[in-house]
């Protein structure tokens, strides 16, 4: 009897702690609540079946409880509690897979009209590319990446001269314009993620991932790196500011182009070759 009464606190307990809990999601900041809606779907299904369980349990230990003179019952197998047991095991994993796909197919299909920004993890650091009066990103690729260009942008790329280039300081983004995020990664593995945003996705070396979002709310938000990255990792962290057009205008104004980084470069060169 106590312990079905512990088992049956314990689901009670499980649910109050949900309801009541004080560590929940941060408020929202672009388009992604389809996010927080599927956890919750998710939230509903396994809560239902673990208290179906649990209380299953609480069931047979307080019905079976020993008796004097009482036999247990063996019974090996039962196809029919197989199928039951599969069917429901396979409804239920469907329930929680169908949300997570529907959402997944929106969060990779990029409207046209978004903006390409490209982030670039290193240990430990964020770094981020804006397209400049082209409207478009110029070729880059690691084995370019040197001192003197940290994001390894091709400098024979005519497209890449005007892009804006930001090293370890704040990304700014206007507010309600869709956003491409293309995430690299010059080291090890990294992960781009800003809670407010519900948007994350691992930064592999070799490879670019990408998703998209559009921040709904001006704000000043905190950039994480969700992947273990070496010892500094809990260190690796930046900002995003999302701002309205004019004041991003006006910041866009202030940043330099691969063109002025690269500049002061091209000129010792040419001084050094002499007359």
């Amino acid at each position: 009897m106590a312990v079905a009464l512990i088992l049956v606190l314990v689901v009670l307990g499980s649910i109050l702690f949900h309801i009541l809990s004080p560590w929940w999601w941060t408020p929202i900041a672009s388009n992604w609540g389809y996010i927080d809606d599927t956890l919750i779907i998710t939230f509903w299904i396994t809560g239902a079946v673990f208290s179906a369980v649990i209380l299953f349990m609480a069931y047979c230990v307080f019905r079976f409880r020993h008796k004097e003179g009482a036999k247990a019952a063996y019974q090996p197998e039962s196809k029919r509690l197989e199928w039951w047991l599969t069917v429901v095991t396979a409804v239920g994993v469907a329930a929680m897979l169908a949300p997570g796909l529907y959402v997944w197919s929106q969060f990779v299909t990029v409207p046209d009209e978004a903006t390409e920004v490209e982030v670039v993890g290193q240990q430990w650091q964020w770094n981020f590319r804006l397209p400049g009066e082209d409207g478009k990103l110029g070729k880059s690729h690691n084995r370019l990446v040197t001192f003197e260009n940290p994001l390894g942008i091709d400098p024979e790329d005519p497209a890449g001269q005007d892009d804006i280039v930001i090293e370890a300081a704040d990304l700014h983004l206007p507010i309600d314009k869709p956003v491409k995020m293309l995430l690299r990664s010059i080291d090890v593995l990294h992960d781009f993620y800003v809670p407010e945003f519900r948007a994350k996705m691992d930064m592999v070396p070799g490879m670019v991932t990408y998703f998209w979002f559009t921040p709904t709310r001006t704000g000043t938000f905190e950039v994480l790196c969700a992947e273990l990255c070496g010892t500094g990792h809990s260190y690796m962290r930046g900002m995003v500011a999302v701002e309205t057009e004019e004041d991003y205008l006006a910041w866009l104004e202030g940043q330099s182009t691969f063109a002025d980084l690269s500049a002061p470069q091209k000129l010792g060169a040419a001084e050094e070759a002499g007359p």
